[in-house]
């Protein structure tokens, strides 16, 4: 059986499957990004904090370093786990699965009910670790169950939710559950809902009684250099990200001076959203047809960093519309392609979860890192154009980095 789990796999992945893996991590991220986009700054901001940037920076920022540790401790535990009891039947990825989820809905219920952003920093922290546990034994499914020919379209569908769980989750707690306290029961019990069931529907190949290698946090960079440039591609493109996202909501009040910055929010996420699904699966497919990734990776940051641009040199209300649009197309080709790259360049079959778990540092340490640079761009550098500027340079200098990797055409 640990032959099955380790092998490369060369059987193709049916539709139900990619169904059930894309409703998990649209759970996933719908309890993950909605907090910080909208939940997190209007609950800040109704505690009354001095200085509301600078406390969501360190909220968003101690989430960011919990998921630095957890990650990849997660998929290290996840590769070597062989469940007893209840989790046989699960598997060693889906017990992770299973055990994320409820971790976190537990600590979105208790996020509604904090009263000090000292709270909400711990209970923020605390839902890093279940959604951080998820991640690793989701995120591991690519690799362990889905042929490379097909990778770029799965990936495509698994990079989706990430912009639609934020249009889910927007919806959820601006329209629907328009409290804190309620929001944040929404976001948990989506979270339950959605990601369940590809744990206990799908299969999960055991290791069995075979022993593989002990479990060690070295990777040996020089030996897998293309492994180290893919990190260093999804750090620099990720840290774009964060600084062009974080202070969405306060630009549009602050800076573009918009009656309703809330609803205007929910719009740029659905623009967001539109141009991402419009590319993630086509540019997913394409690559995998051509069996070329680097070039669509570039691309996309190329139009990433002109989407940022624009907002830099005008910030207004309509320019934000388009740039939203452009940023959703640009980033659906490169969460898709991307992800699919970095599954060919894993160093062993034994470590894919953790080796994964090390590629979310790139994503979860920009997030740290994020607010502490931005901060002082927005209160003493320039303002939200310097901002802006910054997120199209880092983006696009990580974009270009990608045709550093050798292996992967």
């Amino acid at each position: 059986m640990a032959v099955a789990a380790l092998a490369e796999p060369v059987v193709p992945v049916r539709k139900p499957w990619i169904g059930l893996l894309f409703a998990a991590n649209l759970g996933l991220w719908t309890a993950c990004f909605t907090p910080i986009q909208v939940l997190l700054p209007i609950q800040i901001d109704e505690l009354g904090v001095s200085g509301k940037e600078a406390a969501l920076g360190w909220v968003t920022g101690i989430g960011a370093l919990v998921s630095i540790i957890v990650a990849p401790a997660a998929g290290l535990l996840s590769d070597r786990t062989r469940p007893r009891l209840f989790g046989r039947a699960l598997g060693r990825r889906h017990v992770w699965t299973v055990g994320g989820v409820l971790l976190t809905v537990l600590a979105l219920v208790w996020l509604g009910q904090a009263r000090s952003v000292v709270i909400v920093a711990v209970a923020w922290g605390l839902a890093q670790v279940g959604l951080n546990a998820m991640q690793a034994s989701l995120s591991a499914a690519v690799p362990d169950r889905v042929p490379v020919v097909q990778r770029g379209f799965v990936s495509g569908w698994v990079g989706m939710p990430q912009a639609l769980g934020l249009v889910l989750g927007a919806v959820l707690v601006t329209a629907i559950f328009t409290s804190v306290a309620s929001g944040y029961l929404a976001l948990a019990v989506t979270l339950l809902v959605l990601g369940v069931p590809f744990a206990l529907l799908t299969p999960d190949q055991p290791l069995g009684s075979r022993q593989v290698a002990k479990p060690t946090w070295r990777i040996g960079l020089r030996a897998h250099p293309d492994f180290a440039w893919a990190w260093g591609t999804r750090f620099l493109v990720m840290l774009g990200n964060a600084l062009g996202t974080l202070y969405l909501l306060y630009f549009l009040d602050d800076k573009v001076q918009l009656a309703d910055p809330a609803t205007g929010l929910l719009i740029l996420i659905l623009l967001y959203t539109f141009g991402m699904v419009a590319t993630a699966v086509i540019g997913g497919r394409l690559s995998d047809r051509s069996g070329r990734r680097r070039i669509f990776v570039v691309w996309s940051g190329v139009v990433i960093a002109v989407a940022a641009i624009l907002l830099a040199i005008w910030p207004t209300w309509p320019m934000a519309l388009v740039a939203a649009t452009m940023f959703g197309l640009g980033f659906g080709v490169y969460l898709a392609v991307d992800t699919a790259l970095i599954t060919q360049v894993l160093p062993t079959a034994t470590d894919r979860a953790k080796d994964l778990g090390v590629i979310n540092i790139a994503s979860s340490a920009p997030q740290v890192l994020g607010p502490a640079i931005s901060a002082p761009l927005v209160t003493h550098l320039g303002g939200y154009p310097t901002l802006f500027a910054a997120t199209a340079v880092v983006t696009l200098l990580g974009a270009v980095l990608v045709m550093r990797i050798k292996s992967v055409r």
